[in-house]
């Protein structure tokens, strides 16, 4: 009996100790220094000056640690957020392994500002997938923006590269990177009343707490695997992820910002029922951020569009539209641009625009019931108003 007592002992022993032995998965956040504020062994260097080891990460070419107010000639070099931060010069990388779980859907975001060149951008990929991002564009002011890039896990382990595939005259040039987190995505279920997934955008990349300027995400056109599950971003430029804490949002914590005219696209292919007759409903409202007007979008759902111009009642800072259409097939597109090309009034150059929010699809029998609801309820009330009067 002693024998067994001891089998059993060490069989509890061995059951608390596999979650310890167990892969730990990457959190939601900041990766190792991704913000690029641990110091080298040696001490960061004065100005940036040659190539250095960056703790947390493998380095492969001209890869400098750079400061903020930092000069090269008569430029000042931009530093995203904090004190430092990575640029990367021709044919040059910074890589950093982490633990993932396999078939998972995850997304990057970064913080990316140009330096010499009109035409730098930077490639990241976690292999097989791999994407250049065009920093040609400058959507804010301050001079840089925040990415968010998808990558879907091939294995439990994913090696993230950032790479300037520029090969520049000046070898000192090359773009600045800062802030990387990682955020793993679900696929939000479908609400019974909606053929929208994700309608209400509240699944998203990772925004850092000071994100002021948004998350942009450039064109991705597998759904699938999206930093905004259910959407796809159909242009060459890109559209902005906001939350409430920096921006006016209609419903929720976050809402999609279009920006750049026609050339800032989101979509969704929906399931529909051929010949039935559905109603597109969506909140278009302004971001609070100095937008100026006039704003409106085109909203399309399968062969009907319609421009809608953003003028609430009131103080209201968004209005609900609506688009009915007849389905054609079992799918149906349903997408979003921004009529205008609007800047902010304060700056005169940061791209801004009107802004989508809880998006549904859904049968016209559907809605009629949802408002004559609401109206019975709208008419009891003033009838046991009168009653009491």
């Amino acid at each position: 009996m002693a024998w067994l007592a001891t089998r059993r002992c060490w069989l509890y022993f061995a059951f608390l100790l596999v979650p310890l032995l167990s892969v730990v998965v990457a959190e939601d956040g900041l990766l190792i220094n991704g913000d690029f504020e641990a110091a080298p062994s040696n001490g960061f260097p004065n100005e940036g000056v040659g190539p250095v080891s960056v703790p947390g990460w493998n380095s492969n070419g001209m890869v400098e640690l750079i400061e903020s107010g930092q000069k090269q000639g008569g430029m000042i070099l931009i530093v995203p957020e904090g004190s430092h931060a990575v640029r990367l010069g021709n044919d040059s990388e910074v890589s950093q392994d982490i633990k993932v779980e396999k078939g998972s859907t995850y997304s990057i975001t970064f913080s990316a500002a140009r330096t010499c060149a009109q035409l730098e951008s930077l490639n990241v990929s976690v292999a097989p997938a791999s994407q250049t991002i065009d920093l040609q564009t400058v959507y804010s002011v301050e001079g840089w923006d925040s990415y968010a890039w998808p990558f879907q896990a091939e294995s439990d382990n994913a090696h993230i590269v950032f790479k300037n595939p520029g090969m520049e005259e000046d070898p000192t040039c090359g773009p600045v990177l800062d802030n990387i987190a990682v955020k793993k995505l679900f696929n939000p279920d479908k609400p019974k009343d909606n053929a929208v997934t994700n309608g209400d955008f509240e699944e998203g990349p990772w925004m850092f707490r000071n994100a002021s300027l948004g998350v942009l995400l450039p064109t991705n056109l597998d759904e699938e695997t999206s930093s905004l599950p259910g959407w796809t971003v159909e242009s060459n430029r890109a559209v902005r992820y906001i939350d409430s804490n920096h921006y006016t949002v209609p419903q929720g914590k976050r809402a999609v910002e279009l920006l750049s005219g026609k050339e800032g696209i989101i979509s969704q292919m929906v399931e529909t029922t051929p010949e039935k007759q559905y109603s597109l409903t969506f909140s278009l409202g302004k971001a609070g951020d100095s937008c100026q007007e006039p704003m409106a979008i085109m909203a399309f759902a399968g062969d009907q569009a319609q421009n809608i111009h953003y003028s609430p009642i009131g103080n209201m800072s968004h209005q609900t539209a609506n688009l009915t259409f007849k389905a054609r097939a079992d799918k149906t597109r349903i997408a979003f641009y921004s009529v205008y090309y609007s800047t902010r009034t304060d700056d005169k150059s940061s791209l801004c625009g009107p802004v989508v929010d809880d998006v549904r699809v859904w049968g016209v029998s559907q809605a009629a019931k949802l408002w004559g609801g609401l109206g019975h309820g709208l008419l009891g009330m003033v009838l046991a108003m009168i009653l009491v009067l």
